[in-house]
């Protein structure tokens, strides 16, 4: 991890952008001077209220924006490059689909934008189905599409290309509990696996899961940045976890902790430990369902797609080559050019044979009924002088 952290995938220096009005006056100083890094593997919080400029970040890291100074690099590039596209994958804060599409003609659709081939597109288009729960409605209309459900597949289409580099702009909005987890779980699937993943959210317990280290903007500013264990371990109190302890026992160590402390330390509360409600509704549901109770919503997901996990066989690659190979039509052979035969040189050949041969009758097409079966008849040898005379009658008078 230390040589990796050498080359980060995302750099930003000194970054600031400010927004200017019709006069070209400063109106808005998005971001001011905020630097920070993103190495591979690593999953990156970008945390602020509303305003405080983790959109605008996002969009410059994206190429959507300019930067008014600061310098931004994308695996290597400026943000701006075509080719860091193929790279990453994005779900923006609200999932801009079109409505009259299927889950399936979507991530088609998507899918043909990275030109990914069509066998392996078919592949990964199942697994993503599968995986976010929305195999069964796969044909129906995103339009019909609850909120929930049009976030699923926006998640969906933002791992199509298999991405280096994942931002999510609040990618749980609309989830239900089981979604959220499932989001998280992969999350963390994708930063053991090497991959990179951007995170914003509003919903700070979902960040505090999934983060390595997180930075927090006010104001267009960084105010705090760190891992999760520096910012948020606590070193004014202590917590000590027992099995249940009857109440003399919890006298006796609140007696011998006042003793150590000379009376400025005790026990401030004893309470009985609980689950989070998260973890009470997943069991909740997960029971719902292996008494097999129906719903009309999205299903519960499946694992995660296999070629997010790098299990995509290697053949894939020559498979698709042929396939594309095979499905071009061949193009049509040369035909060698026929020796043409000598024509006559005689007065019928040029401009005059041309004339001659337009003012000559068709031949008829059949023969007349009742005819004797037999070979077409000739056309007359001769030619009608008359044509010829005429021609030569047209002579200017000083020719004559």
């Amino acid at each position: 991890m230390d040589e990796q952290k050498t080359h980060p995938i995302v750099a930003c220096q000194a970054l600031t952008k400010v927004f200017k009005d019709f006069w070209m006056r400063s109106r808005v100083r998005a971001i001011d001077d905020i630097s920070f890094e993103i190495f591979p593997g690593e999953i990156f919080g970008l945390l602020g209220p509303n305003g405080s400029g983790k959109s605008t970040t996002i969009k410059i890291l994206l190429g959507l924006l300019r930067p008014t100074q600061g310098r931004v690099v994308v695996f290597g590039r400026p943000p701006d490059d075509v080719e860091t596209k193929r790279k990453i994958g994005y779900l923006p804060e609200e999932s801009y689909l079109y409505p009259f599409l299927n889950a399936r003609e979507t991530l088609d659709y998507y899918a043909k934008l990275f030109e990914i081939d069509a066998r392996v597109r078919a592949r990964r288009i199942d697994e993503l189905l599968d995986m976010v729960g929305l195999t069964g409605v796969q044909f129906r209309p995103v339009r019909e599409y609850s909120k929930g459900m049009q976030r699923r597949i926006g998640i969906a289409q933002a791992l199509i290309n298999d991405p280096d580099l994942l931002i999510l702009d609040e990618p749980t909005t609309g989830l239900d509990p089981i979604g959220t987890r499932q989001i998280k779980d992969l999350i963390l699937e994708l930063g053991r696996r090497g991959k990179s993943v951007l995170l914003s959210s509003h919903l700070l317990a979902d960040v505090e899961d999934c983060v390595d280290r997180m930075v927090i903007l006010y104001g267009g500013k960084i105010r705090s940045e760190g891992t999760c264990e520096e910012l948020l371990v606590s070193h004014e109190r202590s917590v000590l976890e027992f099995d249940s302890l009857d109440e003399q026992t919890v006298a006796a160590i609140d007696e011998l902790v006042r003793q150590r402390t000379a009376g400025e330390g005790a026990i401030r509360s004893v309470t009985r430990p609980r689950q989070r409600l998260e973890e009470l509704f997943v069991d909740i549901v997960e029971r719902a369902r292996a008494e097999r109770i129906e719903t009309s919503g999205a299903a519960h997901g499946g694992t995660t797609a296999s070629f997010l996990l790098g299990d995509e066989k290697e053949g894939d690659v020559g498979d698709a080559l042929i396939d594309r190979l095979t499905s071009e039509e061949p193009e049509p052979e040369r035909e060698a050019p026929s020796e043409a035969p000598d024509e006559p040189t005689g007065p019928d050949t040029g401009v005059l044979g041309d004339l001659l041969s337009e003012a000559a009758p068709e031949p008829e097409a059949e023969p007349e009924r009742g005819a004797p079966d037999g070979p077409a008849p000739q056309a007359p040898a001769d030619v009608d002088s008359g044509v010829i005379d005429s021609l030569l009658d047209d002579k200017p008078e000083g020719d004559r």
